[in-house]
C-alpha cells in the first residue's frame, strides 16, 4: 500500500475525466469562457440543490464574502462577529468591505461558534454575524439565529466547507440573508479552477450580487456603482455542473468513513469533534486533537500516513490583525484547538483498507 494523503484529487477526476473533458469542449464551442450559459446552468442547479431561490456564481469564496457584506450595506466603522476559528478568508470577506471582524471563542466540543459568548461581543456598531460551518459541520443556527434576531442583525453562513451539509433535516444554505460558498478544488464540491458564490432567498440580494461581480453593471455599460470583476468563469462552472451530480455520493462516502473513524478509534490520547444530533456534517475534513500533535503527525508518518494541518494560528493571533490588539489567552478554545489540530486523511476515493490502516495507525499511538 502506498502512502495514504490528507487529500488526493488525482482520483476524483480520473474517474470523471471524460466528463469533465465533455463538458469543456461545450464551453469551447460557445467560447463562453466568463460567465454566460454554463455559469447560469450551475447557479440554477446549484440554487436546486441547496433548496434556495437563487445562487450567484464568483471567483471564489473570499469574494463571495466580501461582497455579501456589500450587498448588505456593511463597510466602514461596522463591526461583524466572526469566530476566531476558521479560514482567514472569513475575516478577509469583513475587511475587504471596510469593517472590523470582531472574534468570539469556539465551543470547546464541536468546535463551532459559541453560541452563548456572541451578545456580550455586540456593540452599537454591530452589524451581523457570521457562522462558520467548520469541517463541513453546521454551527447552531437557531442560537445564533435568535440573537441575531433579537439584535436585529444579519445573519450570513460561511459554508465554504459545508456543500450538502444540514441542520435539524434541511441543507444550510438558506438559513440567513445569504450563504457564501467555496468552490476551490479541495473543496467536496470543487471546481477545476477557483470558484466560489452565494446562495440567498432575498432578489434584491440576488440582483446587488450580480451586479457587483460586473463592474457595478446591469445594463452593459452603465455603471451604478463601484463594482468588481469577479464572475465565475465558464470551465469552471462547467466543471461543477459535471461534479454537482456526484456530490451526495461523494458526501456519504465521506458520512462512513467518518463513522468509521469515530466508532474505531479508540486511542484515548485522541480527541474528535462532537457531533450533536441536528447536526449531519460531511466532513470536508476530519480533524482529531492530540497533545502533542508534531509527535503524532511524526507517529503517522512513520505509518505511510500523512496527516495535515486546519489551521494552526487562529485569526485573531495572526499578524494581518495585530492591530486589533489581540493577545494569548484571549480565546482559549480556538488557541487550543489551533495548536493540537491534526488533520486525517478524508475523501471519498479512500478505500476500507486505507480507512483501517489509519485507523490502527492512530490507535498504536
Amino acid at each position: 500500500m502506498s502512502k495514504i494523503h490528507c487529500l488526493d484529487l488525482k482520483q476524483q477526476h480520473q474517474k470523471i475525466k471524460t466528463e469533465i473533458f465533455e463538458a469543456f469542449e461545450k464551453v469551447y464551442e460557445n467560447t463562453a469562457f466568463s460567465g454566460g450559459p454554463f455559469v447560469e446552468k450551475f447557479e440554477n442547479e446549484y440554487a436546486a440543490f441547496c433548496g434556495t431561490k437563487y445562487a450567484i456564481g464568483l471567483n471564489n469564496g473570499t469574494t463571495a464574502l466580501h461582497l455579501a457584506m456589500l450587498a448588505l450595506g456593511i463597510g466602514q466603522g461596522d463591526e461583524v462577529i466572526i469566530p476566531a476559528n476558521t479560514f482567514i478568508a472569513t475575516a478577509w470577506g469583513v475587511s475587504h468591505a471596510g469593517a472590523t471582524p470582531v472574534f468570539v471563542d469556539c465551543d470547546p466540543d464541536t468546535w463551532e461558534i459559541d453560541a452563548t459568548q456572541i451578545e456580550a461581543k455586540i456593540t452599537k456598531n454591530t452589524k451581523a454575524i457570521i457562522g462558520v460551518h467548520l469541517y463541513g459541520q453546521p454551527f447552531d443556527i437557531d442560537a445564533v439565529k435568535a440573537i441575531a434576531d433579537k439584535h436585529n442583525l444579519y445573519m450570513i453562513e460561511d459554508a465554504a466547507q459545508a456543500q450538502g451539509a444540514t441542520y435539524k433535516g434541511v441543507r444550510i444554505g438558506g438559513f440567513g440573508e445569504m450563504a457564501c460558498f467555496s468552490f476551490y478544488p479541495g473543496k467536496n464540491l470543487g471546481a477545476c479552477g477557483e470558484a466560489g458564490g452565494v446562495t440567498t432567498n432575498y432578489e434584491k440580494y440576488a440582483t446587488h450580487l450580480r451586479s457587483l461581480r460586473n463592474h457595478g453593471s446591469v445594463v452593459r455599460y452603465y455603471h451604478d456603482e463601484i463594482g468588481y470583476n469577479m464572475r465565475m468563469g465558464g470551465l469552471e462552472g462547467a466543471s461543477l455542473s459535471v461534479k454537482l451530480k456526484y456530490l451526495q455520493g461523494w458526501n456519504e462516502r465521506r458520512q462512513s468513513i467518518a463513522a468509521l473513524y469515530k466508532n474505531n478509534i479508540t486511542n484515548p490520547k485522541v480527541k474528535m469533534q462532537v457531533q450533536p444530533e441536528w447536526a449531519k456534517g460531511i466532513y470536508h475534513l476530519f480533524v482529531v486533537t492530540v497533545a502533542d500533535k508534531d509527535a503524532f503527525v511524526k507517529h503517522l508518518e512513520q505509518h505511510d500516513i500523512v496527516a495535515a494541518y486546519h489551521y494552526p494560528v487562529p485569526c485573531h493571533l495572526q499578524k494581518a490583525y495585530a492591530h486589533l490588539g489581540h493577545k494569548e489567552g484571549d480565546f482559549p478554545n480556538a488557541e487550543y484547538l489551533a495548536s493540537h489540530c491534526v488533520s486525517l486523511p478524508m475523501y471519498a476515493e479512500l478505500t476500507d483498507a486505507e480507512v483501517t490502516k489509519v485507523i490502527e495507525s492512530v490507535n498504536a499511538y
